[in-house]
């Protein structure tokens, strides 16, 4: 059974299926929504959950087992609401590694997001952007990623397998829909920021500094786009328990690649862009949010 340490108010717990279930249940018995949509809302991009409505809201601390959101930026809730008139469920705010949690509780929502009866998962995050053709305020759909800390054997499926979640082992190729990224590309056009879109590769840092030039050049030269400290590990998990993805990164900052110059970004700035971005991100991820909608029920 997988098991994943919980030291919320100092005691040893684990993450077992039953006890993701529990959460799980206690969510279930305070809403009447059902959503199939979970959406989670990156740095600066928390406002995606403001424009639900007919809300119910769970303060991260109020929730049994849960950890709390310790970044600036990040309000630390969970939200059930409507959104384009469409039941949506929505992280507002999220955990990283380097706030000290292990990769296992960050993406622990996922699962309960599982639980809870999604079949789809939107996760948005605000990176540095690594290819020179990028600019701040793009969007970057991310058509795949390249999981570093991975590669040095840090992975949110460590430890014993849970069957009732996914199997052992599983693909990754086609990760992120292909069907869902054309929909977004096509949303992108009907409301006129197609020449604001991208399409990349996005890879995870554990943080929280941002990175080195040295490091920028490397990652750029792997075929890297846009890099932030989130995101690859919760679709992990999202894939793992059969759920389908869409994942984008809002380009709050150009990555610093010369010793010339000034490295000017910094997390106030990057929630800055994310505030700047707030009305145009939410109809993009309401409509696409309608689309699943529809598209599920036929």
């Amino acid at each position: 059974m997988a098991a994943f340490i919980d030291s919320k108010q100092g005691m040893s717990r684990m993450y077992t299926y039953d006890t993701l279930q529990e959460i799980a249940n206690y969510l279930l018995a305070r809403t009447e929504l059902r959503p199939k949509v979970g959406i989670i809302c990156g740095s600066g991009l928390g406002t995606l959950a403001d424009q639900l409505t007919d809300v119910d809201s769970f303060d991260y601390e109020t929730i049994p087992h849960f950890p709390v959101s310790t970044v600036a930026g990040h309000v630390g809730r969970l939200v059930f609401g409507y959104l384009a008139g469409v039941p949506v469920m929505c992280m507002q705010g999220r955990f990283h590694h380097y706030e000290g949690y292990p990769l296992a509780k960050c993406s622990m929502p996922v699962r309960v997001m599982h639980l809870i009866g999604c079949t789809h998962l939107i996760a948005t995050n605000a990176a540095g952007g690594a290819n020179p053709k990028y600019r701040v305020g793009d969007i970057m759909l991310i058509k795949d990623h390249i999981n570093l800390m991975g590669f040095a054997g840090n992975n949110p499926l460590q430890g014993p397998n849970d069957e009732r979640f996914g199997p052992r082992f599983f693909g990754m190729a086609n990760t992120y829909d292909p069907k869902l990224i054309q929909t977004a590309k096509v949303i992108a056009r009907q409301i006129g920021i197609e020449n604001e879109l991208r399409e990349g590769v996005y890879t995870c840092l554990g943080g929280p500094n941002f990175e080195t030039v040295a490091e920028v050049k490397m990652l750029a030269m792997l075929g890297v786009d846009a890099i932030g400290m989130s995101t690859v590990h919760e679709i992990i998990t999202a894939r793992h328990c059969g759920m389908t993805c869409l994942a984008f990164s809002l380009i709050t900052n150009m990555c610093t690649m010369s010793y010339e110059e000034e490295e000017e970004h910094c997390h106030d700035s990057i929630v800055g862009v994310g505030k700047n971005r707030e009305k145009t991100l939410g109809d993009f991820v309401s409509r696409i949010v309608k689309h699943i909608h529809y598209e599920t029920k036929k």
